[in-house]
């Protein structure tokens, strides 16, 4: 069984390995530099040079500390395509060596992608998903929030900024104590929950409020349904759900269903509450409980 991935972890200067996967920094690192120095790349990318080492893969990168942000995420996609399954593994090591301490380069990287959210780019990962978070956050009742599948939380901090009182979660255990550990660095201490969507440890009506966004799609339909139920259950008000309509699940974002108008119509007939059903910028479900 494949170990926990532990964000935080002791690494090296400029260079970062988990199993068969080297992630390195161009610029003066003198290990993986030893190893490509008599290699041509395997694949050159925009933003990354590929290699192949044996049985190992080593992907070098040149990012700045200034440019470490969640676009990260839309440039692994679209030029790593073929490391999907990788992903995690990826996104961490291009992160944990462009800044050399750990804590310091993820709170980097969050400082960066929060300031991005609020003026995005033109294009590029935030860009798409800034105006999702804003339509969830308009969506909010109540100021008790419970943000279902937070990954690294940029919701819930947002959330923390507006005067809400969210409580974040995720199945993955790392991912849920950086963001508790960023969100203390920046002194907004945030409640965090490592749980399954179908099973979360709170209460029935113990939140006004909550928050699905982008979550669904990564689980099978019977899953979904199960954390739906959940949601309704947690719920004293609103359950919001985003998720993106797409031709065929991004296997790259982890996606393994598709969704579509009459799907979220069925899901909200499901649930027995008054519902609506809109697109912005993918599909939207709001179940009223009260």
């Amino acid at each position: 069984m494949t170990a926990v991935l532990d964000p935080l972890a002791p690494g090296h200067r400029g260079w970062w390995e988990r199993g068969e996967l080297l992630v390195c920094h161009e610029d003066g690192v003198a290990v993986p530099n030893a190893l490509t120095a008599r290699l041509a790349p395997a694949r050159v990318t925009p933003h990354f040079r590929v290699y192949a080492l044996g049985r190992r893969t080593l992907v070098s990168h040149r990012y700045r500390g200034d440019e470490l942000d969640d676009d990260l995420a839309g440039h692994l996609a679209s030029e790593l395509d073929f490391l999907a399954g990788h992903f995690e593994e990826l996104f961490t090591g291009v992160v944990r060596t462009t800044v050399h301490d750990p804590l310091l380069a993820w709170t980097v990287f969050y400082a960066n992608t929060l300031a991005a959210l609020r003026r995005p780019a033109p294009s590029g990962a935030i860009a798409e998903f800034a105006p999702v978070h804003s339509r969830a956050l308009e969506l909010v009742r109540g100021r008790s929030v419970l943000d279902v599948g937070s990954c690294f939380g940029f919701l819930p901090l947002q959330m923390l900024a507006r005067g809400l009182r969210p409580i974040a979660s995720d199945v993955s255990p790392g991912t849920m104590g950086l963001l508790s550990r960023v969100a203390s660095w920046f002194g907004t201490p945030l409640p965090v929950l490592a749980c399954d969507a179908a099973a979360v440890p709170l209460a029935s009506g113990s939140v006004d409020t909550v928050t699905a966004i982008h979550l669904l799609e990564h689980v099978p339909a019977a899953h979904g349904l199960a954390a739906l139920r959940e949601m309704l259950r947690v719920a004293r008000c609103r359950v919001v759900v985003a998720v993106p309509f797409e031709a065929e699940p991004n296997p790259a974002f982890g996606h393994v269903r598709c969704f579509d108008f009459a799907a979220l119509r069925q899901w909200g007939r499901t649930s027995g509450v008054p519902f609506t059903v809109f697109e912005h910028h993918g599909g939207w479900l709001v179940l009223d409980v009260a």
